[in-house]
């Protein structure tokens, strides 16, 4: 969505009163100590304290966000239009050296034109230091939350201010790397209109969300209940231990799961987790909609989401009938850019140190120029590479499809959970009959071949958890994502007991023993070799 309304853009003061507690502010601020670059410079740091009644263009302190202690950072436009010079950079390093030290998650609010031109290339290259006191902070595990404002461009955009796990905008902000003035005096013509708007940045999956400031601390307290983690008492196992693999045939399953009413990643979240906080794109400005990246909590515990999302089911015309192209432009086939969004959630969940969910559920990856030119194949391997040495806990589910190397992309896990109806294989098998057989005639019974079935994976050991439909999760879509959701959450907090150095060695082995013609070394030495 384009902005087209004037907004009115909040400063300093009133942006920590609209998002605080009542009266939890403390600022964090010491007496700022001004560089010399003559009598000019000194006048204009004057008049901007004048007008401002700030000693420098950003705030630092702490607060409480519904009852969250939160250190937070906050710029003022009115001070030399937010522009960071050595004082103003000593301060925010400062702030976030103390949160980290603290242990605080932190919340920035930058507005700023960039870095301080009366300061020149030092205060340029004061852009790397608050760098580095972030990416220590982010190390540390520690969240670190970014609000962007009106506006915020040049060094301030391109450091500190796209550094966030999660980053929203408030409506209309103009954010960009070039100053639209700047682009104009050295082009001769006006920058491309709504290109630099909060909203569009969304839509090109560089932002998370746009969020007004009123709603900025329901949002803010949402994702630290999920970020900020404590331990917490045994989970009771789920009835769903005890399900067996479904009777049905692996043709019987694979047409139960292409029902377009069978609930995805979409439905097991509204339904089966609680203080879902949805992402968006890769941060890099790719996003695709056969992708869901999400913060949730499962039962107890909390974890990163990324799960496949199904084509909405068409829309009936007057006539009963489905629009015709409407089932094509609803296909959701995954692109390379679904899969560098999920690495996305692969690096939140390492580095905050929260376990990671996979939701499969897939007819296949996307098969056209786009997705080959866009390094698909290479996506998917590094995926699989990734997922298999992650330094967190892993779940998997396969929820519905499960066809070809969009769904192993996703798979590799501690442990698996699997809807009794899904299924999984190297390709449709539609198409595994073509090149078997040069006809789709056989696909029945080379989905039965193939073991692509609950049964077969869960009797070859990738898949340790069952969860039953009843007899079809379409039939009863919020009661299956609620015992689907009490699954995942039991697995969750059954590895969150264990660390990684027991985890990973068992998640290494689990995949080298599949197929069960794996030996132990000593086996594998020739008799004279075992003699000797």
């Amino acid at each position: 969505m384009l902005t087209t309304e004037k907004v009115r853009h909040l400063d300093a003061a009133e942006l920590l009163a609209a998002v605080l507690d009542a009266g939890s502010y403390r600022s964090w601020d010491a007496p700022v100590v001004d560089p010399d670059h003559g009598p000019g410079y000194r006048q204009e740091l004057a008049a901007a304290r004048a007008k401002t009644g700030v000693d420098e263009s950003v705030l630092t302190g702490e607060g409480r966000i519904r009852g969250r202690r939160v250190a937070v950072i906050v710029s003022e436009f009115r001070f030399l239009a937010g522009s960071i010079g050595q004082a103003a950079a000593e301060r925010i390093v400062n702030a976030v050296e103390r949160a980290t030290r603290e242990g605080l998650p932190l919340l920035a609010g930058p507005a700023s034109g960039g870095t301080r031109m009366q300061e020149g290339t030092i205060a340029f290259l004061s852009m790397v230091k608050i760098s580095a006191a972030v990416r220590t902070h982010r190390q540390a595990g520690l969240p670190y939350l970014v609000y962007l404002r009106h506006p915020t461009t040049g060094g301030v955009m391109a450091s500190w201010g796209s550094l966030g796990h999660i980053t929203a905008a408030e409506p209309g902000a103009l954010l960009g790397f070039l100053g639209p003035r700047v682009y104009e005096a050295l082009h001769g013509t006006p920058f491309p209109e709504n290109v630099q708007t909060a909203e569009n940045l969304v839509d090109k999956g560089l932002i998370d969300a746009v969020v007004p400031p009123r709603q900025l601390p329901g949002v803010v307290d949402r994702a630290l209940s999920i970020l900020v983690t404590g331990t917490h008492a045994p989970v009771p196992p789920p009835a769903t231990l005890s399900v067996k693999p479904s009777g049905a045939g692996a043709w019987e399953s694979i047409g139960i799961s292409r029902n377009p009413r069978r609930p995805d990643v979409r439905q097991l979240l509204a339904h089966g987790a609680r203080d879902v906080l949805p992402l968006n794109g890769t941060g890099q400005g790719e996003k695709d909609s056969g992708l869901q990246l999400a913060l949730a909590r499962f039962g107890q515990e909390s974890c990163v989401v990324i799960g496949h999302t199904r084509p909405k089911p068409p829309r009936p015309t007057a006539m009963g009938q489905t629009a015709m192209g409407q089932t094509a432009r609803g296909q959701t086939a995954m692109g390379p850019a679904s899969l560098r969004e999920a690495r996305r959630g692969m690096r939140l969940a390492e580095e905050l140190g929260l376990p990671l969910l996979t939701v499969i559920d897939t007819a296949g990856a996307a098969l056209s120029q786009a997705a080959e030119e866009g390094g698909l194949a290479g996506e998917i391997a590094r995926s699989l590479h990734d997922l298999i040495g992650l330094n967190t806990p892993t779940v998997s589910v396969l929820l519905g499809q499960g066809a070809g190397g969009g769904a192993l992309a996703l798979l590799p896990a501690d442990r698996t959970i699997a809807a009794q109806h899904a299924w999984l294989s190297p390709l449709p098998p539609e198409g595994a009959s073509a090149i078997v057989h040069r006809s789709t005639d056989f696909a029945p019974a080379m989905s039965a071949a193939q073991g692509v079935n609950v049964g077969s994976l869960h009797a070859h050991g990738l898949v340790e958890h069952i969860v039953d439909e009843r007899p079809d999760a379409a039939a009863e879509a919020r009661a299956f994502c609620r015992r689907l959701g009490q699954a995942i959450g039991y697995e969750l907090a059954a590895l969150a007991g264990a660390g990684i150095t027991e985890l990973l060695p068992r998640r290494l082995e689990k995949y080298r023993n599949l197929g069960g013609l794996h030996a132990p070394v000593a086996e594998r030495r020739r008799p004279s070799e075992r003699r000797a």
